[in-house]
Protein backbone atom coordinates (compact mmCIF):
# COMPACT_ATOMS: atom_id res chain seq x y z
CA UNK A 1 0.00 0.00 0.00
CA UNK A 2 1.57 3.15 -1.04
CA UNK A 3 1.40 6.08 0.37
CA UNK A 4 0.42 7.92 -3.18
CA UNK A 5 -2.11 4.76 -4.13
CA UNK A 6 -5.92 5.68 -4.16
CA UNK A 7 -6.66 3.21 -1.70
CA UNK A 8 -4.22 4.97 0.97
CA UNK A 9 -5.58 8.34 0.67
CA UNK A 10 -8.94 7.60 0.44
CA UNK A 11 -9.69 4.27 2.23
CA UNK A 12 -7.04 3.68 4.60
CA UNK A 13 -5.91 6.77 6.10
CA UNK A 14 -9.41 8.32 6.23
CA UNK A 15 -10.77 5.50 8.28
CA UNK A 16 -7.37 4.96 10.76
CA UNK A 17 -7.64 9.03 11.20
CA UNK A 18 -11.69 9.04 12.08
CA UNK A 19 -11.02 6.24 14.62
CA UNK A 20 -8.06 7.23 15.87
CA UNK A 21 -9.69 10.74 16.50
CA UNK A 22 -13.05 8.82 18.34
CA UNK A 23 -10.83 7.25 20.64
CA UNK A 24 -8.81 10.44 21.52
CA UNK A 25 -11.79 12.01 21.86
CA UNK A 26 -13.24 9.34 24.69
CA UNK A 27 -9.34 9.78 26.12
CA UNK A 28 -9.24 5.90 25.13
CA UNK A 29 -5.35 6.23 25.57
CA UNK A 30 -4.76 2.24 25.38
CA UNK A 31 -7.26 1.66 23.00
CA UNK A 32 -5.76 4.40 20.52
CA UNK A 33 -2.62 2.81 20.73
CA UNK A 34 -3.98 -0.69 20.40
CA UNK A 35 -6.01 0.75 17.13
CA UNK A 36 -2.38 2.39 15.59
CA UNK A 37 -0.65 -1.11 16.20
CA UNK A 38 -3.49 -3.01 14.21
CA UNK A 39 -3.81 -0.35 11.59
CA UNK A 40 -0.24 -0.73 11.58
CA UNK A 41 -0.33 -4.35 11.17
CA UNK A 42 -2.64 -3.90 8.88
CA UNK A 43 -0.47 -1.71 6.28
CA UNK A 44 2.32 -3.79 6.11
CA UNK A 45 0.04 -6.86 5.66
CA UNK A 46 -1.64 -5.49 2.58
CA UNK A 47 1.70 -6.26 0.69
CA UNK A 48 1.94 -9.89 1.70
CA UNK A 49 0.21 -11.31 4.83
CA UNK A 50 3.07 -13.85 4.61
CA UNK A 51 5.37 -10.85 5.67
CA UNK A 52 3.62 -10.32 9.18
CA UNK A 53 4.53 -13.47 10.62
CA UNK A 54 7.96 -12.65 10.74
CA UNK A 55 8.02 -8.79 12.02
CA UNK A 56 5.89 -9.61 14.69
CA UNK A 57 8.34 -12.99 16.07
CA UNK A 58 10.81 -10.16 15.22
CA UNK A 59 9.10 -7.80 17.44
CA UNK A 60 8.24 -10.33 20.25
CA UNK A 61 11.96 -11.68 20.63
CA UNK A 62 13.79 -8.27 21.05
CA UNK A 63 11.05 -7.35 23.22
CA UNK A 64 11.58 -9.99 25.38
CA UNK A 65 15.92 -9.88 24.81
CA UNK A 66 15.51 -6.40 25.69
CA UNK A 67 13.57 -7.22 28.79
CA UNK A 68 15.89 -9.72 30.22
CA UNK A 69 19.22 -7.36 29.43
CA UNK A 70 16.94 -4.74 31.34
CA UNK A 71 16.95 -6.89 34.00
CA UNK A 72 20.70 -7.42 34.41
CA UNK A 73 20.65 -3.62 35.22
CA UNK A 74 17.54 -3.99 37.81
CA UNK A 75 19.41 -7.32 39.81
CA UNK A 76 22.79 -6.14 39.48
CA UNK A 77 22.65 -2.50 39.90
CA UNK A 78 26.32 -2.08 40.25
CA UNK A 79 26.40 -2.41 36.00
CA UNK A 80 25.27 1.16 35.76
CA UNK A 81 28.78 1.42 37.44
CA UNK A 82 30.59 -0.63 34.74
CA UNK A 83 31.38 -2.79 37.09
CA UNK A 84 30.50 -5.78 35.27
CA UNK A 85 28.80 -6.84 32.38
CA UNK A 86 27.38 -9.91 30.55
CA UNK A 87 27.27 -9.32 26.89
CA UNK A 88 25.82 -13.09 26.19
CA UNK A 89 22.23 -11.55 25.72
CA UNK A 90 22.75 -8.81 23.84
CA UNK A 91 24.84 -10.70 21.32
CA UNK A 92 22.28 -13.27 20.77
CA UNK A 93 19.86 -10.57 20.26
CA UNK A 94 22.04 -8.79 17.42
CA UNK A 95 23.17 -12.45 16.47
CA UNK A 96 19.46 -13.37 15.29
CA UNK A 97 18.59 -10.22 14.11
CA UNK A 98 21.82 -10.52 11.22
CA UNK A 99 20.93 -13.63 10.72
CA UNK A 100 17.43 -13.14 9.50
CA UNK A 101 18.61 -10.37 7.60
CA UNK A 102 21.28 -12.27 6.06
CA UNK A 103 19.23 -14.94 5.02
CA UNK A 104 16.48 -12.61 3.62
CA UNK A 105 18.14 -10.41 1.87
CA UNK A 106 22.22 -11.47 1.37
CA UNK A 107 22.16 -15.02 1.13
CA UNK A 108 21.58 -15.39 -2.56
CA UNK A 109 23.74 -12.78 -3.12
CA UNK A 110 26.27 -14.83 -0.87
CA UNK A 111 25.84 -18.35 -2.97
CA UNK A 112 25.62 -16.27 -6.26
CA UNK A 113 29.33 -15.30 -5.73
CA UNK A 114 30.65 -19.11 -4.28
CA UNK A 115 28.87 -20.30 -7.21
CA UNK A 116 30.90 -17.82 -9.80
CA UNK A 117 34.07 -18.11 -7.91
CA UNK A 118 33.87 -22.24 -7.31
CA UNK A 119 32.09 -22.95 -10.44
CA UNK A 120 29.38 -24.79 -8.04
CA UNK A 121 25.62 -24.36 -8.33
CA UNK A 122 24.28 -23.93 -4.70
CA UNK A 123 20.84 -22.18 -4.46
CA UNK A 124 18.39 -21.63 -2.17
CA UNK A 125 15.34 -20.86 -4.44
CA UNK A 126 13.81 -17.66 -4.75
CA UNK A 127 13.61 -16.47 -1.06
CA UNK A 128 10.97 -13.31 -0.83
CA UNK A 129 12.60 -10.52 0.76
CA UNK A 130 10.42 -9.34 3.58
CA UNK A 131 9.34 -5.44 3.20
CA UNK A 132 11.32 -2.84 5.26
CA UNK A 133 13.30 -5.68 6.94
CA UNK A 134 16.26 -3.63 7.07
CA UNK A 135 14.43 -0.81 8.55
CA UNK A 136 12.82 -2.63 11.38
CA UNK A 137 16.05 -4.83 12.25
CA UNK A 138 18.27 -1.96 12.39
CA UNK A 139 15.61 -0.19 15.09
CA UNK A 140 15.33 -2.87 17.36
CA UNK A 141 18.96 -3.73 17.26
CA UNK A 142 19.52 0.13 18.62
CA UNK A 143 16.67 -1.03 21.28
CA UNK A 144 18.54 -4.06 22.13
CA UNK A 145 22.38 -2.16 22.53
CA UNK A 146 20.65 0.79 24.37
CA UNK A 147 18.95 -1.57 26.51
CA UNK A 148 22.38 -3.03 27.45
CA UNK A 149 24.21 -0.10 28.42
CA UNK A 150 21.29 1.15 30.43
CA UNK A 151 20.00 3.78 28.25
CA UNK A 152 16.42 1.98 27.72
CA UNK A 153 13.42 2.26 30.26
CA UNK A 154 10.56 -0.20 31.15
CA UNK A 155 8.59 -0.45 27.93
CA UNK A 156 5.44 -2.12 27.92
CA UNK A 157 4.73 -4.15 25.03
CA UNK A 158 2.23 -2.06 23.51
CA UNK A 159 4.67 0.95 23.16
CA UNK A 160 7.22 -1.02 21.91
CA UNK A 161 5.47 -2.90 18.95
CA UNK A 162 3.85 0.90 18.34
CA UNK A 163 7.65 2.28 18.01
CA UNK A 164 8.21 -0.75 15.42
CA UNK A 165 5.44 -1.09 13.57
CA UNK A 166 3.97 2.98 13.15
CA UNK A 167 2.83 2.77 9.75
CA UNK A 168 4.13 6.10 8.67
CA UNK A 169 7.60 5.37 9.32
CA UNK A 170 7.51 1.66 8.66
CA UNK A 171 8.49 1.32 5.47
CA UNK A 172 11.36 3.29 4.43
CA UNK A 173 12.33 5.41 7.85
CA UNK A 174 12.95 7.63 9.18
CA UNK A 175 14.49 5.02 11.46
CA UNK A 176 13.31 6.37 14.44
CA UNK A 177 14.93 6.04 17.95
CA UNK A 178 13.14 4.43 20.89
CA UNK A 179 14.32 7.74 22.94
CA UNK A 180 12.25 10.21 20.30
CA UNK A 181 9.27 8.22 19.66
CA UNK A 182 8.11 6.09 22.89
CA UNK A 183 8.08 9.16 24.93
CA UNK A 184 5.90 10.57 22.74
CA UNK A 185 3.45 7.11 22.96
CA UNK A 186 3.94 7.36 26.97
CA UNK A 187 3.13 11.03 27.38
CA UNK A 188 0.07 10.74 26.07
CA UNK A 189 0.41 12.80 23.35
CA UNK A 190 -0.80 10.17 21.15
CA UNK A 191 -4.31 11.16 22.00
CA UNK A 192 -4.39 14.88 21.66
CA UNK A 193 -5.88 14.61 18.23
CA UNK A 194 -6.31 18.39 17.02
CA UNK A 195 -7.13 20.15 14.40
CA UNK A 196 -3.51 22.11 14.37
CA UNK A 197 -1.91 18.95 13.44
CA UNK A 198 -4.06 17.80 11.18
CA UNK A 199 -3.56 20.91 9.15
CA UNK A 200 0.35 20.96 9.58
CA UNK A 201 0.22 17.36 8.80
CA UNK A 202 -2.23 18.25 5.98
CA UNK A 203 0.20 20.49 4.40
CA UNK A 204 3.63 18.79 4.58
CA UNK A 205 1.71 15.48 3.11
CA UNK A 206 0.38 17.56 0.28
CA UNK A 207 3.97 18.98 -0.51
CA UNK A 208 5.76 15.62 -0.22
CA UNK A 209 3.07 14.07 -2.34
CA UNK A 210 3.24 16.90 -5.15
CA UNK A 211 7.34 15.98 -5.14
CA UNK A 212 6.49 12.32 -5.76
CA UNK A 213 4.08 12.19 -8.38
CA UNK A 214 4.50 15.59 -10.07
CA UNK A 215 8.36 16.09 -9.81
CA UNK A 216 9.82 12.51 -9.75
CA UNK A 217 7.84 10.37 -11.17
CA UNK A 218 7.88 12.77 -14.60
CA UNK A 219 11.91 13.16 -14.40
CA UNK A 220 12.01 9.32 -13.87
CA UNK A 221 11.03 8.72 -17.54
CA UNK A 222 14.37 10.52 -19.02
CA UNK A 223 16.45 8.43 -16.07
CA UNK A 224 15.14 5.39 -16.74
CA UNK A 225 15.40 4.14 -20.53
CA UNK A 226 18.87 5.78 -19.95
CA UNK A 227 19.85 3.21 -17.18
CA UNK A 228 17.92 0.25 -19.27
CA UNK A 229 19.76 0.94 -22.20
CA UNK A 230 23.25 0.85 -20.80
CA UNK A 231 22.29 -2.37 -19.19
CA UNK A 232 21.90 -3.80 -22.37
CA UNK A 233 24.75 -2.59 -23.88
CA UNK A 234 23.76 0.70 -25.86
CA UNK A 235 26.14 3.13 -26.80
CA UNK A 236 24.76 6.48 -25.17
CA UNK A 237 26.33 10.09 -26.29
CA UNK A 238 28.09 11.88 -23.71
CA UNK A 239 24.74 14.14 -23.43
CA UNK A 240 22.00 11.13 -22.74
CA UNK A 241 24.65 9.75 -19.84
CA UNK A 242 24.83 12.96 -18.09
CA UNK A 243 21.23 14.08 -18.72
CA UNK A 244 20.50 10.70 -17.45
CA UNK A 245 22.25 10.76 -14.42
CA UNK A 246 20.94 14.38 -13.52
CA UNK A 247 17.36 12.81 -14.22
CA UNK A 248 18.23 10.42 -11.66
CA UNK A 249 19.83 12.53 -9.14
CA UNK A 250 16.42 14.45 -9.43
CA UNK A 251 14.14 11.78 -9.27
CA UNK A 252 16.07 10.11 -6.36
CA UNK A 253 16.30 13.74 -4.40
CA UNK A 254 12.18 14.46 -5.26
CA UNK A 255 11.44 10.68 -4.29
CA UNK A 256 13.19 10.75 -1.32
CA UNK A 257 12.01 14.39 -0.03
CA UNK A 258 8.73 13.63 -0.99
CA UNK A 259 8.64 10.28 0.95
CA UNK A 260 10.10 11.87 3.75
CA UNK A 261 7.45 14.71 4.02
CA UNK A 262 4.09 12.31 3.34
CA UNK A 263 5.76 10.16 6.25
CA UNK A 264 6.09 12.87 8.45
CA UNK A 265 2.78 14.51 7.42
CA UNK A 266 1.05 11.48 8.39
CA UNK A 267 2.46 11.03 11.75
CA UNK A 268 1.90 14.39 12.41
CA UNK A 269 -2.03 13.90 11.88
CA UNK A 270 -1.86 11.06 15.08
CA UNK A 271 0.21 13.77 16.90
CA UNK A 272 3.39 12.07 16.61
CA UNK A 273 6.59 14.55 15.78
CA UNK A 274 9.45 12.32 13.54
CA UNK A 275 12.62 12.85 13.20
CA UNK A 276 14.50 14.89 10.10
CA UNK A 277 14.93 12.89 7.87
CA UNK A 278 16.24 15.33 4.51
CA UNK A 279 17.58 18.72 4.53
CA UNK A 280 18.06 19.82 0.71
CA UNK A 281 21.38 17.45 0.70
CA UNK A 282 22.23 18.78 -2.52
CA UNK A 283 23.00 22.26 -1.15
CA UNK A 284 25.86 20.79 0.98
CA UNK A 285 29.18 21.98 0.76
CA UNK A 286 31.30 19.07 1.77
CA UNK A 287 31.11 15.23 1.51
CA UNK A 288 30.72 15.51 5.61
CA UNK A 289 27.69 18.32 4.87
CA UNK A 290 26.21 15.72 3.03
CA UNK A 291 25.93 13.39 5.41
CA UNK A 292 24.50 15.53 7.33
CA UNK A 293 21.40 16.09 5.39
CA UNK A 294 20.90 12.91 3.74
CA UNK A 295 19.14 10.31 5.35
CA UNK A 296 20.00 11.97 8.32
CA UNK A 297 18.19 8.62 10.51
CA UNK A 298 20.30 6.25 8.53
CA UNK A 299 23.88 8.58 9.27
CA UNK A 300 23.16 8.81 13.11
CA UNK A 301 22.49 4.90 13.21
CA UNK A 302 25.88 4.40 11.20
CA UNK A 303 27.52 6.89 13.23
CA UNK A 304 26.31 5.83 16.65
CA UNK A 305 26.50 1.82 16.80
CA UNK A 306 29.24 1.40 13.79
CA UNK A 307 31.42 3.88 13.44
CA UNK A 308 31.81 5.07 16.98
CA UNK A 309 32.24 1.28 18.23
CA UNK A 310 34.86 0.53 15.59
CA UNK A 311 36.66 3.33 17.53
CA UNK A 312 35.60 6.66 15.89
CA UNK A 313 38.42 9.01 15.98
CA UNK A 314 39.72 8.07 18.68
CA UNK A 315 42.49 5.91 17.86
CA UNK A 316 44.68 8.25 15.25
CA UNK A 317 44.05 9.54 12.29
CA UNK A 318 44.67 5.85 10.46
CA UNK A 319 42.39 4.22 12.47
CA UNK A 320 39.55 6.50 11.68
CA UNK A 321 40.10 6.27 8.18
CA UNK A 322 40.16 2.82 8.29
CA UNK A 323 36.44 2.62 10.37
CA UNK A 324 35.27 5.56 7.74
CA UNK A 325 35.88 3.26 5.25
CA UNK A 326 34.49 0.10 6.77
CA UNK A 327 31.32 1.91 8.24
CA UNK A 328 30.45 3.25 4.73
CA UNK A 329 31.27 -0.14 3.13
CA UNK A 330 28.46 -1.36 5.02
CA UNK A 331 26.60 0.93 4.74
CA UNK A 332 26.13 0.08 0.97
CA UNK A 333 25.72 -2.99 1.37
CA UNK A 334 22.82 -2.09 3.64
CA UNK A 335 20.89 -0.49 0.97
CA UNK A 336 21.02 -3.78 -1.21
CA UNK A 337 22.55 -6.73 -1.96
CA UNK A 338 24.81 -6.03 -5.51
CA UNK A 339 28.20 -4.81 -5.67
CA UNK A 340 27.30 -1.46 -7.51
CA UNK A 341 26.01 -0.92 -3.97
CA UNK A 342 29.12 -1.78 -2.71
CA UNK A 343 31.13 0.06 -4.96
CA UNK A 344 28.43 3.24 -3.82
CA UNK A 345 29.49 2.72 -0.22
CA UNK A 346 33.16 2.55 -1.01
CA UNK A 347 33.19 5.79 -2.83
CA UNK A 348 31.34 7.78 -0.54
CA UNK A 349 33.51 6.02 2.00
CA UNK A 350 36.99 7.40 -0.01
CA UNK A 351 34.89 10.76 -0.42
CA UNK A 352 34.75 11.03 3.52
CA UNK A 353 38.19 10.04 4.45
CA UNK A 354 39.80 12.97 1.17
CA UNK A 355 37.36 15.76 3.45
CA UNK A 356 38.72 14.93 6.29
CA UNK A 357 42.36 15.28 5.18
CA UNK A 358 41.67 18.49 3.58
CA UNK A 359 39.81 19.32 6.53
CA UNK A 360 43.35 18.48 8.89
CA UNK A 361 45.57 19.90 6.19
CA UNK A 362 43.77 23.15 5.77
CA UNK A 363 43.55 24.40 9.64
CA UNK A 364 46.53 26.01 10.09
CA UNK A 365 45.72 27.98 6.99
CA UNK A 366 42.86 29.47 6.77
CA UNK A 367 40.14 29.74 9.54
CA UNK A 368 36.99 27.67 8.82
CA UNK A 369 34.64 31.41 9.61
CA UNK A 370 36.94 32.41 6.70
CA UNK A 371 36.34 29.89 4.14
CA UNK A 372 32.12 30.05 4.59
CA UNK A 373 32.56 33.90 4.29
CA UNK A 374 34.57 33.37 0.92
CA UNK A 375 31.63 32.88 -1.82
CA UNK A 376 33.70 31.81 -4.58
CA UNK A 377 35.32 29.15 -2.15
CA UNK A 378 31.42 28.05 -1.65
CA UNK A 379 30.56 28.23 -4.72
CA UNK A 380 33.27 25.54 -5.85
CA UNK A 381 32.96 23.29 -2.63
CA UNK A 382 29.26 23.45 -3.30
CA UNK A 383 30.21 22.29 -7.03
CA UNK A 384 32.90 19.58 -6.07
CA UNK A 385 30.50 18.01 -3.54
CA UNK A 386 27.47 18.02 -6.09
CA UNK A 387 29.40 16.18 -8.98
CA UNK A 388 30.87 13.84 -6.04
CA UNK A 389 27.65 12.76 -5.29
CA UNK A 390 26.31 12.55 -8.54
CA UNK A 391 29.37 10.45 -9.69
CA UNK A 392 28.68 7.59 -7.09
CA UNK A 393 24.69 7.36 -8.26
CA UNK A 394 26.06 5.76 -11.02
CA UNK A 395 26.77 2.90 -9.11
CA UNK A 396 23.53 3.16 -6.80
CA UNK A 397 21.12 3.04 -9.64
CA UNK A 398 22.69 0.64 -12.13
CA UNK A 399 21.87 -3.04 -11.83
CA UNK A 400 25.48 -4.27 -12.90
CA UNK A 401 29.14 -3.19 -13.14
CA UNK A 402 28.70 -3.10 -16.53
CA UNK A 403 26.26 -0.95 -17.28
CA UNK A 404 27.37 1.58 -14.84
CA UNK A 405 31.17 1.48 -16.58
CA UNK A 406 28.93 1.60 -19.81
CA UNK A 407 27.39 5.14 -18.48
CA UNK A 408 30.83 6.32 -16.90
CA UNK A 409 32.70 5.90 -20.33
CA UNK A 410 29.93 8.16 -22.02
CA UNK A 411 30.13 10.66 -19.73
CA UNK A 412 33.93 10.72 -20.12
CA UNK A 413 33.56 11.24 -23.62
CA UNK A 414 35.12 7.94 -24.28
CA UNK A 415 32.50 6.85 -26.82
CA UNK A 416 32.95 10.64 -28.50
CA UNK A 417 31.49 14.21 -27.94
CA UNK A 418 29.70 15.72 -30.72
CA UNK A 419 30.34 19.51 -30.97
CA UNK A 420 26.66 19.74 -33.16
CA UNK A 421 24.08 20.22 -30.65
CA UNK A 422 21.07 19.11 -32.65
CA UNK A 423 18.74 16.27 -30.95
CA UNK A 424 19.80 14.01 -33.61
CA UNK A 425 23.42 14.39 -31.86
CA UNK A 426 22.51 14.94 -28.52
CA UNK A 427 20.30 11.79 -28.23
CA UNK A 428 20.80 9.56 -31.13
CA UNK A 429 18.99 6.62 -29.74
CA UNK A 430 15.80 9.25 -28.75
CA UNK A 431 16.39 9.07 -24.94
CA UNK A 432 16.07 12.94 -24.32
CA UNK A 433 14.09 15.52 -25.62
CA UNK A 434 13.16 18.95 -25.37
CA UNK A 435 10.80 18.79 -22.32
CA UNK A 436 13.17 16.73 -20.56
CA UNK A 437 16.10 19.49 -20.67
CA UNK A 438 13.37 21.84 -18.97
CA UNK A 439 12.39 19.71 -16.37
CA UNK A 440 16.37 19.40 -15.56
CA UNK A 441 16.81 23.08 -15.86
CA UNK A 442 13.71 23.61 -13.77
CA UNK A 443 14.22 20.82 -10.87
CA UNK A 444 17.62 22.01 -10.87
CA UNK A 445 16.84 25.31 -10.10
CA UNK A 446 13.99 24.24 -7.42
CA UNK A 447 16.73 21.67 -5.45
CA UNK A 448 19.92 24.35 -5.09
CA UNK A 449 17.90 27.75 -4.49
CA UNK A 450 14.51 26.65 -3.02
CA UNK A 451 13.67 26.13 0.40
CA UNK A 452 12.79 22.90 1.98
CA UNK A 453 9.54 21.43 3.58
CA UNK A 454 11.24 21.91 7.15
CA UNK A 455 12.14 25.50 6.19
CA UNK A 456 8.78 26.47 5.36
CA UNK A 457 7.30 25.10 8.24
CA UNK A 458 9.92 25.76 10.36
CA UNK A 459 7.71 27.99 12.63
CA UNK A 460 5.32 25.17 13.15
CA UNK A 461 8.33 22.71 14.19
CA UNK A 462 7.88 20.16 11.96
CA UNK A 463 10.29 17.47 12.72
CA UNK A 464 12.68 16.87 15.89
CA UNK A 465 15.85 18.43 16.94
CA UNK A 466 14.90 21.10 14.20
CA UNK A 467 17.09 23.65 16.23
CA UNK A 468 20.12 21.60 14.97
CA UNK A 469 19.63 22.37 11.55
CA UNK A 470 19.53 26.50 11.16
CA UNK A 471 16.83 27.58 8.32
CA UNK A 472 18.38 30.48 7.16
CA UNK A 473 15.14 31.68 5.45
CA UNK A 474 12.87 34.94 5.57
CA UNK A 475 9.71 34.64 7.51
CA UNK A 476 7.99 35.96 4.42
CA UNK A 477 8.11 32.32 3.05
CA UNK A 478 7.11 30.59 6.76
CA UNK A 479 3.56 28.64 6.42
CA UNK A 480 0.84 30.71 7.60
CA UNK A 481 -3.10 29.55 7.69
CA UNK A 482 -4.27 32.38 5.52
CA UNK A 483 -6.39 32.20 2.40
CA UNK A 484 -3.36 32.03 -0.13
CA UNK A 485 -1.87 29.11 1.15
CA UNK A 486 -5.01 27.53 1.40
CA UNK A 487 -5.73 28.88 -2.86
CA UNK A 488 -2.14 27.01 -3.00
CA UNK A 489 -2.32 23.69 -1.12
CA UNK A 490 -5.40 23.21 -2.92
CA UNK A 491 -3.95 23.53 -6.16
CA UNK A 492 -1.16 21.73 -5.18
CA UNK A 493 -3.62 18.58 -4.34
CA UNK A 494 -5.88 18.70 -6.83
CA UNK A 495 -2.98 18.36 -9.28
CA UNK A 496 -1.45 15.43 -7.22
CA UNK A 497 -4.72 13.80 -6.75
CA UNK A 498 -4.97 13.90 -10.34
CA UNK A 499 -1.79 12.25 -10.98
CA UNK A 500 -2.92 9.66 -8.05
CA UNK A 501 -6.19 8.86 -10.12
CA UNK A 502 -4.39 8.02 -13.10
CA UNK A 503 -2.72 4.86 -11.35
CA UNK A 504 0.20 6.09 -11.56
CA UNK A 505 1.28 4.32 -8.56
CA UNK A 506 5.18 3.48 -9.02
CA UNK A 507 7.21 2.75 -6.26
CA UNK A 508 9.25 4.42 -4.00
CA UNK A 509 12.89 3.96 -4.74
CA UNK A 510 13.66 3.25 -1.08
CA UNK A 511 11.10 0.49 -0.89
CA UNK A 512 13.80 -2.24 -2.21
CA UNK A 513 15.73 -1.56 1.29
Amino acid sequence: MLFNSSIFIFLFLPITLLIFAGFSRLKWHTISKAWLVLTSLVFYGYWNVAYLKLIILSMLFNYAIGILIGRQHQTNPEISGQSWKSPALLLLGISVNLLGLGYYKYSNFILDNINALMGTEFSLGNILLPLAISFFTFQQIAYLVDSYRGNTQNYNLLDYSLFVIFFPQLIAGPIVHHGDIVPQFTEKKVDKFNWENMSIGITIFALGLFKKVIFADTISAYSTPVFNAAEVGTILSFYEAWCGLLAYTLQLYFDFSGYSDMAIGISRMFGIILPINFNSPYKADSIIDFWRRWHITLSNFLRDYLYIPLGGNRKGNLRRYLNLMMTMLLGGLWHGANWTFVIWGGLHGFYLVINNIYISSTKSLVTRENQQDNIVSKLFNRSITFLAVIVSWIFFRSESINGSMSIVKSMLGLNGISLKLSFSNISPNNLIDLSGIIWLILLLIIVWFSPNTQQIMSKYKPTLNMDKFPQNISSILSWQPNLLWAINLGLILFMSLSKVLEANQSEFLYFQF
